[in-house]
């Protein structure tokens, strides 16, 4: 809900802050006052585009803020993390979630503002299109956009499940569709490459590179060129460690004993004694690494010979295909793979066409079961529509829910009659309402109602209708009474204040039939202060200054005793939906 409007420096506004009820709230005063100005406030965070005139004369910018409670919704949520906007915590009553939503307006510039991050006009729009609905002058009105009707009419009926299902098939046969497309694409450069990947993997497979190949060739092709000196190295230094006549180790067992010798004395001779034992231990197993390795050293110039040879033809192809061993293997895996695509792309294509119509099976199948259902839901609607409309004084009309389908050749969804139709992200429907208010008119686009009270009456039995499935949770009317007047102004009042059960309803009215059933009541005025006009805006006390704004509706400024009684009537009368008040 919109818990409060603040508005600062906008057209004849200089400073005002509203909260407004969770119900009915109504707003009233004289022509000219400045209702109109507020709905054009409340536009600019809706998005809408800004006239630099809109800044009040002589400041430097407008700023218009509004913060709404209860708008922790999944696609809301979406579309902050989308733009990476933070969420705010809850709301002043408790709530799940809030936005604020700001516009700035300079004399050269707009900005706006969501949740006090930078946001475009687009953004803005999106988050407000999820919140409000607004059916004025300044047209936001979602019972108008036909593309919105097919799913006011889904969330009508409870078809969020059978659509969900739909959804997923479709997306199925978009994924296969797109997966052959790819192939088909492709198809004509693999045919290009196939005897190009014919030669590669015969040249790489003839070599046959296995994991690290090259390094453990390279290790032994060092070891047996470098033999004569590996044997010579190694049989000099066994000598030196272990036979000489003054041998290392010979002269370590020396060192070792005197070492005792001297412990026996003095016992810090101790940790010496164990280093000189350790050495000469290490010395002696260095000793046999070098005789054992000697006698393994081997002196083999044929199989040196293999091994530079096997290194060339390594090298040959680390050259061609990436200059790594790993690189080679990795493109022989891919080639491998696109030359098999290459060899078999028409069965690869049968296969997913196979795929592809038990797919669009499904999705048809899917698509005439939500099909049958919208009709049944359709049918519901009109019936209760027609129901609300006679309850407005609109007992002739007709209102019928139209289904379009496009057929299409090779449309992925076939009908029960064969025929085959495009397939949309909603279904094979579109659906548009129409309407005829008069006999002998023949049913129109409700988008083309012209007359204001109509479109009025009409918007309010749909609203009503839909109001437990609609998402959005606030409603404004800017002057939804026009042209309506006494019995009809009390049925639309009626109407209004049961839709403000299931939504925020914000009502500019001139008619107390209305007024008078406001949860909240608010009179927008304007005065004169230092020479400048101000529009500002009052809350009613409940009772008696609201009778005389109601009264002040019946019968002009100077309020009667017979205006106020019959605004009293009006009000008792008209919240407890008994009696017939006296005709205003």
């Amino acid at each position: 809900m919109l818990r409060s409007l603040y508005v600062r420096d906008y057209a004849l506004i200089e400073e005002l802050e509203v909260e407004f009820g969770s119900g009915l709230n109504v707003l009233t005063g004289e022509t000219g006052a400045g209702k109109s100005i507020l709905i054009g406030a409340l536009s600019m965070i809706l998005g809408e585009r800004a006239s630099t005139d809109s800044v009040r004369s002589g400041a430097k910018k407008a700023v218009i803020e509004g913060a709404f409670d209860d708008a922790d919704t999944p696609r809301i949520n979406q579309l902050l993390d989308e733009n990476g906007i933070d969420a705010l915590p809850g709301g002043s009553n408790g709530s799940a979630g809030r936005i604020i939503l700001r516009r700035q307006i300079t004399d050269r510039q707009s900005r706006g503002f969501v949740n006090d991050t930078p946001a475009t006009l687009d953004v803005m729009r999106a988050v407000a299109a999820e919140l409000i609905d607004l059916h004025g002058q300044h047209e936001h009105q979602s019972l108008l956009r036909v593309e919105k009707h097919l799913q006011l009419l889904d969330n009508f009926g409870g078809l969020e499940g059978l659509r969900a299902t739909y959804a997923e098939r479709y997306r199925r046969v978009e994924e296969l569709t797109e997966e052959r497309a790819e192939l088909v694409a492709r198809r004509e450069r693999l045919e290009e490459k196939r005897q190009l990947y014919e030669f590669q993997i015969e040249e790489i497979d003839k070599v046959a590179p296995e994991e690290g190949e090259d390094e453990r060739l390279d290790a032994e092709r060092r070891r047996l060129s470098n033999a004569e000196h590996l044997f010579e190295a190694t049989q000099e230094l066994y000598h030196t460690l272990y036979e000489a006549e003054d041998a290392i180790n010979d002269r370590l067992v020396v060192a070792r004993n005197e070492m005792q010798d001297l412990a026996r004395i003095d016992d810090a001779f101790e940790e010496q004694l164990a280093e000189v034992k350790s050495a000469q231990i290490s010395v002696a197993e260095a000793a046999s690494f070098l005789q054992d390795y000697s006698a393994r050293i081997e002196f083999d110039p044929e199989r040196l010979a293999q091994i530079r040879e096997r290194i060339s033809e390594l090298e040959r192809l680390k050259r061609k295909y990436g200059g790594t061993l790993e690189a080679v293997r990795a493109h022989r895996a891919e080639i491998g793979e696109e030359h098999e695509l290459a060899a078999d792309v028409e069965g690869a294509l049968a296969e997913l066409s196979d795929q592809i119509d038990d797919a669009q099976a499904e999705l048809s199948e899917a698509a005439r079961r939500l099909s049958k259902k919208r009709k049944e839901v359709a049918a519901r609607i009109e019936d209760a529509i027609l129901e609300e409309l006679a309850k407005l004084d609109m007992p002739e009309s007709r209102f019928e829910v139209r289904f379009t389908r496009e057929e299409e050749e090779g449309g992925w969804i076939v009908a029960d009659d064969d025929t085959r139709y495009a397939a949309f992200q909603t279904g094979m429907d579109r659906a548009e309402f129409f309407i005829s208010t008069n006999v002998g008119e023949e049913l129109r686009p409700l988008r083309a109602v012209a007359s204001g009270g109509e479109i009025s009456r009409i918007m309010l039995a749909l609203k009503t209708i839909l109001a437990k499935s609609e998402r959005l949770p606030i409603l404004v009317f800017d002057e939804i009474d026009v042209g309506i007047s006494g019995g009809v102004a009390r049925k639309v009042g009626r109407s209004m204040h049961d839709l403000a059960s299931y939504h925020q309803i914000i009502a500019i009215t001139h008619l107390p039939q209305i007024a008078a059933l406001g949860d909240e009541h608010f009179r927008v005025a304007k005065r004169v202060e230092e020479g400048r006009t101000v529009t500002g805006i009052e809350r009613l006390a409940e009772g008696e200054e609201r009778a005389e704004q109601v009264a002040a509706l019946i019968g002009g400024e100077d309020v009667t005793g017979a205006a106020l009684k019959n605004a009293r009537q009006l009000m008792e009368t008209g919240r407890s939906g008994k009696g017939e008040p006296a005709e205003p």
